[in-house]
């Protein structure tokens, strides 16, 4: 039987509560030196580490991997053939994210070997590029394709054209802009630009546009030129009979669509069909 309470005193609820006890100090030490090292492997990686997304390398550092990449397809076609580079290509307007824009480089070459099938030497391109590239030669629905990585996120393709050559493309895919894409600049390209002139001068068409010059690094040194000019109004003549006094040999090609000549190491294309009548000059890697 339970006794009475005496007034003003208040039983026991439980056993009394323990001290609050801090974190060990040897937790602590270690939960520290745990954030530094994770602070200091971040920081080497970012200065060491190459970009593991498109997004990390803007257009101004893909531009020369680009360009590089033209050279090295011009080389790899060889000193025979009948290459034209484009003018290259920067279209703004994409989006790297949700919330920021940015923008593509894009640079195409044109190949042609006369007496090589476009499949052969797609082949023959894809052995000869340089072994960081890992191309390969892939057969889907629409024909032959060829895939090559450049390094830094820059795609190569090549296919066939319905004209018969090979179109190589350098691709930067969508990227920040940075400072923008600067072109190589090109030099040494009177030759060039003198093989065009004359052939206008031999057609009898003044030149519309142009001359357009444009460049890419070779591997070796030097660099690989094309000069483009379109024709004014005139007379259609045919391309064999006036052209031929300035080829140095046979023509190299002689359809309706193209006639191509050498001058020295200058080859010359002349696009009779294309609207207007198209001029180039290129020199290749050597």
């Amino acid at each position: 039987m339970t006794g009475p309470v005496q007034t003003g005193y208040a039983p026991p609820s439980g056993p009394p509560s323990l001290p609050a006890r801090g974190w060990p100090r040897w937790l602590i030490v270690a939960t520290l030196f745990w954030a530094l090292l994770l602070a200091a492997l971040t920081w080497l990686s970012v200065r060491d580490d190459g970009p593991t997304v498109r997004e990390q390398r803007t257009l101004a550092e893909a531009g020369p991997v680009v360009d590089r990449a033209i050279g090295d397809l011009v080389a790899a076609a060889g000193p025979e053939a009948l290459v034209e580079l484009a003018k290259p290509v920067v279209e703004r307007g994409c989006r790297v994210t949700p919330f920021a824009d940015g923008g593509t480089l894009e640079r195409v070459v044109d190949v042609r070997v006369p007496g090589e099938e476009p499949r052969a030497l797609l082949d023959r391109l894809a052995g000869a590029l340089p072994d960081r590239y890992r191309a390969a030669v892939l057969l889907t629905r629409e024909g032959s394709r060829l895939r090559a990585d450049a390094g830094d996120f820059v795609t190569v393709r090549g296919q066939e054209t319905e004209e018969g050559t090979v179109r190589l493309t350098a691709d930067s895919g969508c990227r920040p802009l940075g400072s923008g894409y600067g072109p190589t600049p090109v030099t040494g390209a009177d030759a060039e630009a003198g093989a065009v002139a004359a052939a206008l001068r031999a057609l009898g068409r003044p030149s519309a546009g142009g001359p357009e010059l444009v460049a890419a690094p070779c591997p070796g040194g030097g660099s690989a030129r094309t000069v483009r000019a379109t024709a004014g109004p005139g007379t259609p003549t045919s391309a064999a009979a006036v052209l031929a006094p300035l080829a140095a040999g046979a023509a190299l090609v002689d359809t309706p669509d193209l006639y191509a000549y050498r001058v020295g190491p200058v080859t010359v294309q002349v696009h009779p069909a294309a609207d207007p009548l198209a001029v180039t000059a290129s020199t290749p890697c050597r």
